[in-house]
């Protein structure tokens, strides 16, 4: 991992303001995200309904009309991809560019490429498998990833949805938290199971096989961060995976409607 993204740890009193911010940016981010799917598996685990005969959906329609479901669909991706900005913003220092330091830029683009598919096949195959064996064992709520009956303006909103969740996710879990807990003195393999239980955390309301799926992705990712120091290729894998997830998920749903389509 490249000098400038290896922080050390701070003074008592530099960790403190670390603690506080680390904690106001989880709060409007993913650790907010993240107790609300916590509570929402608690909730579907206390229906008379079993969690296998449930379902939540990924990326429903904001409107019922087409336009208006397009412009609250872009802006709903536009301002989540601001508190993505915020963090860069507080990652920025004197002297030094905060997107080169977490790997965020394109100066490797082809080498972050190949292994942004390398991991999205290292993830996304077991994952599915994974995802199959929960949903027919009871342990995940059917996932619908995006509308069957799709209109084509949907597929670009769905692209980037996708390139969404991936800044936002690896750019907080891994680019922003990672900086910041090794500045509050953490070691590096806490910070990799720490963040990977947020993620497994914040994919609960979709089932117990997302948490444990989410969690090792997690860790897989955070090692991969550890030893790369580039944030680009796991932002890469992440997108790929769920424009796969999202496009694809029709196709899927009609082969194979007992694991892929929705609850009935």
């Amino acid at each position: 991992m490249p000098t400038e993204a290896v922080p050390a740890p701070t003074s008592p009193g530099g960790r403190a303001r670390w603690a506080w911010e680390i904690s106001l940016v989880l709060a409007v981010s993913v650790g907010q995200s993240a107790l609300y799917s916590v509570l929402s598996l608690i909730r579907a685990a206390m229906r008379t309904t079993p969690i296998g005969e449930q379902q939540t959906q990924l990326n429903p329609a904001q409107d019922s009309e087409a336009l208006w479901d397009v412009v609250y669909r872009f802006l709903s991706i536009a301002f989540g991809l601001t508190i993505v900005a915020l963090v860069i913003y507080l990652l920025w220092e004197p002297g030094t560019n905060a997107l080169r330091r977490i790997g965020l830029d394109f100066t490797r683009f082809g080498g972050d490429l190949g292994r942004g598919f390398a991991l999205a096949a290292l993830i996304g195959i077991p994952g599915l498998g994974l995802y199959a064996v929960a949903r027919l064992t009871g342990f995940n709520v059917a996932v619908e990833a995006s509308p069957l009956d799709s209109a084509w303006w949907v597929v670009p909103l769905l692209v980037l949805s996708a390139m969404r969740a991936g800044l936002t996710e690896e750019v907080i879990f891994i680019g922003y938290l990672f900086d910041r807990l090794r500045r509050v003195g953490w070691s590096w393999w806490t910070i990799i199971v720490a963040t990977a239980a947020l993620r497994g955390a914040y994919h609960a309301y979709q089932g117990l096989g997302a948490v444990l799926g989410n969690f090792v992705m997690g860790v897989v990712f955070g090692w991969c961060y550890r030893r790369w120091g580039r944030v680009m290729p796991l932002v890469l894998a992440h997108t790929l995976l769920d424009v796969v997830a999202f496009v694809g998920y029709p196709v899927a749903a009609a082969l194979w409607p007992g694991v892929f389509a929705p609850a009935s």
